[in-house]
């Protein structure tokens, strides 16, 4: 390691960081530029201050672990809801919901149409025009149970 310092001086960490920048472009991980960072930051420091190799690769360490420790710390995501739960997925913004029935539940299959798609429903058997309300989804199949109240039905 020694020969390797004394071959490159104080260039080793320029090099270092235009390596690790490089890495950064080709495995875009968000990861190695923080590395490039902290050799920045240790080229830096070894221009004003001369120091030993060793002492060089400490301060690179520790500056490495603090600029990855500060980087997911302000870059993490957020870990609150949103205020839309159900975008890009439709069939849970169904649930809760009550439809008419568009074609009759029979053999607990049937019919209702929402807005311009019709999806299959699987519930207890009912005429078509009945009023569900769907209490879940499987996959694309929403699960029902009659609206206690059909003259209540929305409208």
């Amino acid at each position: 390691m020694a020969e390797i310092f004394a071959s490159y001086g104080d260039w080793f960490w320029w090099i270092l960081a235009g390596v690790m920048f490089v890495l950064e472009l080709l495995v875009p991980a968000f990861f190695f530029l923080w590395f490039g960072f902290a050799a920045v930051a240790t080229g830096l420091v070894v221009l004003v201050i001369p120091m030993a190799w060793q002492l060089q690769g400490v301060t690179f360490a520790v500056l490495a672990v603090v600029s990855l420790v500060v980087s997911r710390k302000f870059f993490a995501r957020p870990a609150t809801g949103t205020d839309m739960p159900n975008l890009n997925q439709r069939v849970q913004s169904y649930v809760g919901k009550s439809y008419p029935l568009e074609t009759a539940i029979s053999n607990r299959r049937g019919k209702v149409r929402i807005h311009d798609s019709n999806w299959e429903v699987r519930g207890p058997d009912a005429p078509a025009g009945t009023w569900v309300k769907v209490v879940s989804a499987d996959g694309a199949t929403l699960n029902v149970e009659l609206e206690a109240d059909q003259s209540n039905a929305p409208a």
